[in-house]
């Protein structure tokens, strides 16, 4: 039995069986018949936006429009101009009235993607448009009412943002009415092979090709692999599988060095990751090298950590170098030193 057909059309299309995510789908039907505010909690590439349309498309605001923002992606001023609008004026750029996301998903859902990423000022914004449904466009003094579902996401656990100080707590309480967490890749590994099939049969379909046939080996490497992009990695990693395959099967060599165990994995170390999965992922890699000398395989851990530390840090502070040695509490000399070593010069500005 095909347990996605039997699911709502909206959610057919997710991948995943496993009871992790069957828990997902039954706690998405449910929230997505209120107007209750949602808020979706997962690391990056779990497929939050997926849920986030899915909730639309399950609720009783199927026919209006939904629109999605992410926060992350905009400086705080563009994003403030492309939430609440503004008017002719309002700044040197604003040659006309603007039409912000919140009046354009009137009687829908807006996604707020990113959510952690909204500064002070805005956070305030937004929170009286949860509470009061009303706001003013940037430059003028009308206040516009509106009728706008909010479906949030972040990839941070906001609890810790909050006692960090970078996020409101009547914020956070007022968007975490309705959450539901999406279950990393990593734990969720019965749904493997159905992604993996599905991936190689969308990409076979775009490039006009058969179909690969998932060879045992490539599986169990596979299954084994910690996914730290989660389902946007693997995706990844199967569309390349199906280009570069020059025969029917898809084999362990079509897969990345680092997935097959033969370089450094990639740590996605994010707040949502606790130490003891970083050490154990460490601790295997060191017994994957265990052949080398023992003072370079520690001088090899150490570089990968603090590659990684830097990268992430440098992507906090939008590669500001002077922010990021501050964070990091090293010299900026040193920091610069490091970039050029690691080859994290895309990472800085």
């Amino acid at each position: 039995m095909n347990i996605a057909s039997d699911r709502p059309s909206a959610l057919a299309g997710i991948i995943g069986n496993c009871p992790a995510m069957q828990e997902v789908y039954r706690t998405t039907e449910r929230v997505a018949r209120s107007s209750a505010t949602v808020l979706l909690l997962g690391e990056t590439g779990t497929g939050k936006e997926l849920i986030a349309r899915a909730i639309h498309e399950l609720s009783p605001r199927r026919s209006g429009p939904y629109i999605r923002v992410n926060c992350g992606a905009l400086s705080e001023s563009l994003l403030e101009s492309e939430l609440f609008g503004h008017v002719k004026g309002a700044f040197t750029s604003a040659f006309e009235n603007r039409t912000g996301r919140f009046e354009a998903a009137h009687g829908g859902t807006l996604f707020l993607d990113e959510i952690n990423s909204m500064g002070f000022p805005l956070q305030v914004k937004l929170l009286r448009v949860l509470q009061e449904h009303e706001f003013e466009r940037v430059g003028d003094t009308k206040t516009i009412t509106v009728d706008t579902r909010i479906v949030a996401a972040t990839n941070r656990e906001l609890l810790e943002e909050v006692e960090e100080e970078r996020f409101r707590e009547d914020l956070y309480y007022r968007l975490n009415v309705l959450p539901i967490f999406l279950p990393p890749l990593r734990d969720r590994t019965e749904d493997l092979p159905e992604l993996i099939e599905y991936f190689i049969d969308k990409y076979a379909a775009e490039n006009d090709c058969a179909p690969l046939k998932l060879t045992k080996d490539a599986l169990e490497v596979m299954t084994t692999y910690t996914w730290p992009g989660n389902v946007r990695e693997l995706e990844n990693y199967v569309e390349r599988a199906v280009v570069m395959a020059d025969g029917p099967d898809f084999s362990v060599d079509l897969l990345p060095p680092h997935v097959r165990g033969l370089s450094p994995i990639r740590l996605g170390i994010s707040k949502s990751r606790n130490v003891e999965t970083i050490c154990e992922e460490l601790i295997n890699f060191g017994m994957a090298e265990q052949s080398g000398d023992e003072t370079d395989l520690y001088q090899q851990i150490v570089s990968m950590v603090e590659k990684q530390l830097i990268s992430q840090t440098l992507k906090v502070c939008h590669g500001v170098q002077t922010k990021t040695a501050t964070r990091l509490g090293i010299n900026r000399n040193t920091l610069h030193k490091k970039i050029e070593e690691y080859g994290l010069a895309d990472d800085a500005t």
